[in-house]
């Protein structure tokens, strides 16, 4: 026996990427150096030594790009500008060729029926502004601000969705405590100053997109919110799931939506730096209101506390918490797939915080695809997206405020310090080719699109 679950007509359906992942053409039209650029060409830095210097050639082939999204009855697309084509040196007046590129896009998204969903920032960071102290340095979030304008001032009038960052918690602790990803610092006291930093950012580029956009635009910014679950019975665990939820969910959604940084989490930071990169009248520029907030949900978290971990930890101050690995099945990632996590995220952030709708700006898998003569076979992708997006609608149903979902991702493409080993898309890349094939996941994708609705098995 199936069900069949219809979500409601004005439902958001769309996909998701971001430019340093599928734009190639690191040089064209006068784009500046990147980061992920410095980063992805250090040795040992990404896994195969690639780099995003080709990825899925999207700079070249938007337009048949967007001729597949038609295809697949997109919607709507939510992409990334990349902030080195715009201003090469991360400050200064635009470059125009670069803007044109992104003008270029939009109006060929609108030609299709197709809604551009904006991000401004998705990790690329431009590399003059990382020599001068990248997130680390407060006049960073000035220079994203002047940034934001630039960009509105020239699309504001055909793009009504604005995201002002994409998951700072990576940004700020995978680049400057980690040093998974660019820049590659292993400074836990730097990434707690870029995490206040990035939100300054979201803050003054907000203000930036206000004063540049249409009243009738939306202004979001997008989180990676974590499932924090204990993986023992003992008040350890139960204070490991504090800790992990205070850095990466609370150190986010409390100033935006409390305008506060968690005391708790301050505390326990505390012999790592004394807070004083926040100043009189940050937390009211952080906490401005929001038409929307993002979320992107992939996994859930097991927490419990053991032996203090080997090498940097992209978890300042929780040195001794160990992950648990959950039983049952996981992604190529080695994720566990669990759609109850999303279940967990989207209702806590529904009652304790947001007063605004939200959306799932990013949800997929990576697996090991099966190649054919007619296609790829994907099935476990549609399994854990059908899943999902019965969450998704649980949600809905129970009074929850969500107004969209954006599968990750449209194409296969560079994913980060994994460089071309894994895959998320729901459409094929052959990169030698630069060959899209549909998976069978875009097949079903269409067929959700299109019926406004998902059938699941009781």
């Amino acid at each position: 026996m199936s069900e069949r679950l219809k979500f409601p007509a004005d439902f958001l359906w769309g996909a998701a990427t971001a430019a340093y992942q599928i734009e190639g053409s690191p040089t064209a039209d006068g784009r500046g150096r990147s980061i992920w650029d410095t980063f992805a060409h250090t040795p040992g830095r990404v896994r195969g030594g690639d780099t995003g210097d080709v990825a899925a050639e999207h700079y070249k082939e938007f337009r048949s790009d967007v001729a597949l999204m038609a295809e697949l009855g997109l919607p709507a697309y939510r992409f990334s500008v990349s902030w080195p084509r715009v201003q090469p040196g991360g400050s200064g007046p635009a470059n125009q060729a670069g803007l044109d590129h992104y003008s270029r896009l939009v109006d060929e998204l609108l030609a299709h029926g197709i809604t551009p969903v904006l991000t401004l920032y998705h990790w690329d960071l431009p590399q003059e502004l990382e020599d001068a102290g990248g997130w680390g340095n407060r006049d960073t979030a000035a220079r994203f601000a002047e940034y934001a304008g630039l960009v509105a001032a020239r699309l504001g009038d055909r793009v009504p969705m604005w995201t002002t960052l994409n998951e700072p918690w990576c940004a700020a602790f995978l680049g400057y405590a980690s040093g998974e990803h660019a820049p590659g610092h292993t400074d836990p006291a730097l990434a707690l100053r870029a995490a206040h930093h990035l939100l300054l950012a979201h803050g003054q580029g907000t203000a930036a997109l206000r004063s540049a956009l249409p009243s009738s635009a939306e202004v979001s910014i997008t989180l990676n919110l974590c499932a924090v679950m204990p993986g023992a019975t003992s008040p350890e665990a139960t204070d490991a799931v504090r800790r992990i939820d205070g850095l990466g969910n609370r150190l986010f959604l409390d100033p935006l939506f409390r305008g506060q940084y968690p005391v708790d989490v301050r505390r326990d930071t505390a012999r790592l730096t004394d807070w004083s990169f926040v100043r009189d009248g940050d937390l009211d520029v952080i906490s401005q209101p929001l038409d929307m907030l993002g979320i992107n949900y992939y996994s859930p978290t097991l927490v419990d506390v053991g032996e203090p971990q080997a090498g940097p930890s992209p978890w300042p101050a929780c040195e001794d918490v160990r992950f648990v690995h959950q039983p049952g099945p996981t992604t190529a990632m080695g994720w566990a797939i669990d759609a109850k996590g999303l279940r967990a995220v989207v209702h806590r952030v529904h009652e304790e915080y947001a007063p605004v709708p939200l959306m799932i700006t990013e949800n997929g898998a990576a697996f090991d695809d099966q190649l054919a003569a007619d296609g790829v076979r994907d099935a476990e992708r549609i399994s854990y997206l059908r899943d999902h997006l019965a969450v998704v609608h649980e949600a809905i149903e129970s009074g929850v405020d969500l107004r969209g979902y954006f599968v990750w991702s449209l194409l296969d493409n560079f994913e980060w310090a994994y460089g071309y080993s894994k895959r998320f898309g729901i459409v094929h890349v052959d990169y030698p080719t630069q060959r899209r094939v549909w998976k069978d996941s875009a097949y079903w994708y269409r067929e959700v699109i299109t019926t406004n609705g998902i059938d699941v098995h009781e």
